[in-house]
């Protein structure tokens, strides 16, 4: 991979449009990344990482999204970065464009965009760009796949950390792991042992449940068996060995016991079942002659009974005759009664009818009454046009009524018009004159909102000018402090590191061994050694405090750092806010607040005001239409009165006429309707009355002559001998019982089996039924002790068939249970074939590390002259797991050391050498991806010049190879060894990039 051009705009501390040429400065292999504190030098490089994986580097994450936008941009300037890059021999060109919040085309506020992608390729044959893809997704899938690299991992193997690597060079095993394990993604085998444990868990519940089904079989055994059972169960839990032979052994002896009960209740049954078939025979005899014998008795008993009832028989049948000869007369009585009852409710409605006519017409017959109605019919017929003559009267006057009403209801039209018309010009003039007053306000609070946005930008620079000013002394006080502290613990490291070196000759006389030669002078005889004295200075108190002299210098280059970031600050505030005092500025603030607020208050009005006066013209052409309206119904209804008034005099004249005596033509003619109907009605009632009079005397004839021909003396007296259909229906019912009675009582006396058994002696049931029931109940009890002991003998077989398929099924899982509990111990490092305590993750990342550490040296032997070698260690640490040991072996003591031991240059280098190498392996774990542009960060201001020359070296032996080194640095020895720079300088309105190649 190779970086060729980077274009930033808007991003981070970048307010305009900023680029950057990576082939101008990869011409000389090494360049230089620099400016102040706070420049944006990181910024270039997360502009690389955002542009190529959507995100910075993991910890600034914290700012995606609108928070990658330049405070110090235009509104209207979108974010962008845009990389042009080759990779995997395609030259690509990636954009990014992050949500930003712009501007809204209309009116005020602003709107949210989405954020963008764009991927293009160059074709060489045709010259020009051709895009890929837009998705988000997708670009960012292509550019993994093409780098063979996750973010994590680039951000580590193409921007070198150096502070990540030298706390990974003092890390323990753990914190080592965990980087190895992001680096080279080997989750996949942690994910292995956590697999394989909860295959072992899952296994041993599965063998657990499998022991407790079947002990709890046994428990169910247990109980089927009851009293039967000669041995307890075994005292087993679930896991214990030997748990199922001991079960299915208890079973079998179960199951033997409780066939031998079986056969036992068999045979019991049989000779109960024997023995109540005996007494069932005898108790169905003496029930049959008990029969026979109560039968005879019955129908002894029933035969005087029924002779005792012969009288009453012999006049139901006298009356059942009597009744029959009544029935020839029967017809003749129905018509008689029906005459009679015709005739009574004619002669009562003859005499309804005749009292509601007047006293004239009391001794009237049919003809007269009918003249009578009929000449009162004429006279109604005469008072058809006076009636229709008292309706239009009264139309008339409900006609004159309305008028009346709407006159008065035009009066209140034309009054009403008339007074709010003669306010009109007030009116208009009114809202004429506060559509003027809001139109003021409007532009007042234009004017006045210009005006207060300076000010209160200006009260805010204000408020944090002074808040700075306090944060200024205090950081001018810290930074004295740690300055001070600074010089006193160089000072004492110095005093002390000179008194070491006084005494260096007694630390190499305590490593002289007699016969061995001294390092010195190589002699093998040490005569005389020399001795510490009191107060002896080793290198452990002269390294402690070297130690915090430097933890100390570190506190003044940050106190330093953060005073002049106060103080930088500071000034801009004031720039902003001015010498004006920060009480006077908030007053002319909350003034200007008071007048704006008053302002759009009064301007507030204006819309309604608008609406009020549309409304008033609205109304004002309402009411004029109104007047004129109702004057013209005023005029057009006099005439539409007086025809009214002459049209009910002459209909006045008319009914008074034929009315007469009554109150009106209506109640004169009800009067007329009433005669009529009652003449009429008693004209009827008068025919109807000698009509049924007539049909009565004929039906008497009739019924005296069918009684004579019955045979009856009188009508009356067949009147009384005739049955009703319930009285009929019963004497029947007695007659047809009489003769089933006797029929059914000659019956049984007339049987053999019964007149035999009645010459017997008496039966004894109740002694049959007793011993019936004794003989029932020896076989339910009997049958029950079989039922219950084949019952016992099916659940025991059940049960032992279960326990024994549970016994087999759990033999596999129990021989699988043991084959993972073993991997599984072996995988997490706890079991004792895994002597070192390694976890399989541990294991492979160990093999990594020791590439990474062979990487390593070959660039660490050259930065140290030699000296030093980085080695994989995997010894266990204590009492804890081994495998990620780190050490360096010394090549001038012959001994190996932990890594935390080397000194701050030591530790650069080494970290440097290390990060390279990890790089090489990353990059082959990739895929093989070439990296021909690297970035490292800081750390070479720790390097004295020797160390530096030789580190530069390295760096620039990656050349060779084709590839280009950015440095990102403070240290201005840099800035004369390496020609080719990227200057990043700040400034008020934002940072800006400069560029010089290797020929300048």
């Amino acid at each position: 991979m190779r970086l060729h051009r980077l274009d930033i705009t808007a991003f981070g501390p970048f307010g305009g449009a900023q680029q950057v040429d990576f082939d101008e400065l990869s011409t000389a292999g090494l360049f230089l990344l620099h400016g102040p504190t706070g420049a944006g030098k990181t910024s270039v490089l997360d502009a690389v990482c955002y542009a190529l994986y959507g995100a910075v580097p993991g910890a600034r994450q914290s700012g995606q999204g609108l928070g990658l936008r330049s405070d110090h941009a235009a509104p209207a300037t979108r974010t962008e970065i845009r990389l042009e890059l080759t990779v995997a021999g395609r030259r690509l060109e990636v954009t990014r464009q992050p949500p930003w919040e712009r501007p809204k085309k209309r009116g005020t506020g602003t709107t949210t965009e989405k954020a963008q992608s764009l991927l293009r390729a160059y074709d060489s044959v045709a010259g020009s760009w051709k895009d890929l893809s837009r998705s988000h997704q997708e670009i960012g899938e292509e550019i993994t796949q093409l780098l063979g690299m996750s973010r994590e991992q680039f951000c580590q193997v193409v921007l070198l950390p150096q502070g990540d690597f030298a706390r990974f060079l003092r890390a323990d095993a753990e914190a080592r792991g965990k980087l190895l394990g992001r680096l080279f993604d080997t989750h996949r085998f942690a994910e292995v042992e956590k697999r394989l444990a909860e295959r072992r868990r899952a296994a041993e519940a599965e063998v657990r449940a499998g022991d407790a089904a079947l002990l709890a079989d046994a428990h169910r055994m247990h109980q089927e068996a009851g009293p039967t059972a000669e041995e307890p169960l075994p005292d087993l839990a679930p896991g214990d060995p030997g748990l199922a032979e001991s079960v299915l052994s208890w079973a079998a002896v179960a199951r033997s016991t409780a066939r031998e009960e079986l056969t036992i209740a068999h045979c019991a049954r049989q000779a109960a079942e024997s023995a109540q078939a005996a007494a069932d025979r005898e108790l169905d005899d003496v029930r049959e002659v008990d029969r026979l014998q109560r039968r005879f008795t019955e129908a002894r008993e029933r035969a005087a009974r029924l002779e005792g009832r012969a009288d009453a028989h012999r006049d139901t049948q006298a009356r059942m005759e009597r009744g029959r000869k009544a029935e020839a007369v029967a017809p003749a009585l129905d018509l008689r009664e029906s005459a009679e009852a015709e005739h009574r409710r004619a002669a009562a409605a003859e005499t309804r009818a005749r009292a509601a006519l007047p006293e004239t017409f009391a001794g009237a017959g049919a003809p007269g009454l009918t003249a009578a109605a009929r000449k009162a019919t004429e006279e109604l017929g005469g008072l058809e046009s006076a009636r229709r003559a008292e309706l239009r009267l009264s139309e008339l006057g409900t006609e004159r009524a309305s008028l009346d009403r709407q006159e008065r209801a035009d009066e209140d039209v034309l009054q009403d018009a008339e007074s709010w018309l003669a306010g009109w010009e007030d009116t208009r003039a009114g809202v004429e004159a506060r559509i003027e007053s809001a139109q003021e306000g409007a532009a007042r609070a234009e004017q006045l909102a210009v005006q207060r946005e300076p000010a209160l930008k200006r009260l805010d620079a204000a408020r944090l000018r002074d808040a700075l000013a306090k944060d200024t002394e205090g950081a001018h006080a810290h930074s004295l402090t740690a300055r001070e502290h600074a010089t006193a613990a160089h000072a004492h490291w110095l005093e002390l590191k000179e008194q070491r070196l006084q005494g260096i000759a007694a630390e190499l006389a305590a490593g002289l061994v007699d016969g061995a030669p001294c390092a010195v002078c190589g002699a093998t005889e040490h005569p005389a050694p020399a001795r510490k004295i009191a107060g002896h200075v080793d290198r452990e108190t002269e390294e402690k405090a070297l130690a915090a002299y430097r933890r100390a210098d570190e506190e003044r280059t940050e106190a330093e750092r953060r005073l002049g970031v106060v103080r930088e600050a500071l000034a801009a505030a004031t720039a902003e806010a001015g010498d004006t005092p920060t009480g006077q500025l908030a007053e002319q603030a909350e003034e200007l607040e008071r007048l704006h607020g008053e302002a759009r208050a009064a301007a507030s009005g204006l819309h309604a005001a608008r609406e009020a006066r549309e409304q008033a013209e609205r109304e004002h052409e309402r009411r004029l239409t109104a007047q004129h309206e109702a004057a013209r119904r005023v005029a057009s209804r006099a005439s539409l009165r007086d025809a009214l008034d002459r049209e009910k005099i002459s209909l006045a004249g008319e009914l008074e006429q034929a009315r007469g005596a009554a109150g009106s033509v209506s109640e004169r003619a009800a009067q007329l309707e009433r005669r009529v109907a009652l003449l009429t009605e008693a004209a009827d009632r008068v025919r109807a009355a000698e009509d049924t009079a007539q049909r009565l005397k004929e039906a008497d004839a009739r019924l005296a002559d069918a009684a004579f021909r019955a045979g009856f003396e009188t009508p009356q007296a067949a009147a009384a001998a005739l049955l009703g259909d319930a009285a009929h229906r019963d004497l029947q019912r007695q007659l047809d019982a009489w003769q089933l009675e006797e029929s059914a009582i000659r019956a049984v006396l007339a049987e053999a089996d019964t007149t035999a058994a009645a010459r017997r002696p008496p039966a004894d049931l109740r002694a049959a039924e007793l011993a019936a029931e004794s003989a029932a109940r020896r076989l339910r009890d009997a049958a029950s002790a079989q039922d219950a002991a084949v019952r016992r003998c099916a659940e025991l077989d059940a049960l032992s068939i279960r326990a024994t398929r549970g016994v087999h099924r759990l033999a596999p899982l129990r021989e699988e249970y043991d084959r993972v509990a073993r991997l599984a111990g072996l995988a997490a490092g706890t079991s004792a074939d895994n002597e070192r305590r390694m976890r399989l993750e541990s294991y492979v990342l160990a093999a990594r590390l020791e590439q990474v550490a062979a990487a390593a040296t070959v660039r660490l032997q050259r930065m140290s002259s030699g000296r030093y070698t980085l080695v994989h260690s995997d010894d266990r640490a204590g009492r804890g797991r081994s495998g990620l040991g780190l050490h360096v072996v010394d090549a001038w003591t012959g001994r190996e050391r932990d890594t935390a031991t080397l000194s701050g240059g030591e530790t650069f280098f080494a970290s440097l050498a290390l990060a390279l190498g990890l790089a090489d392996v990353v990059t082959d774990e990739a895929g093989g991806v070439r990296l021909d542009t690297l970035f490292i960060d800081e750390g070479f201001g720790s390097l004295d010049d020797q160390t530096l020359d030789e580190v530069l070296d390295v760096l620039d032996s990656l050349r060779e190879r084709d590839r280009s080194v950015g440095i990102v640095s403070h240290v201005a020895d840099l800035r004369r060894r390496i020609h080719a720079q990227l200057e990043v300088v700040k400034g008020r309105t934002g940072s800006v990039v400069r560029q010089r190649g290797a020929e300048a």
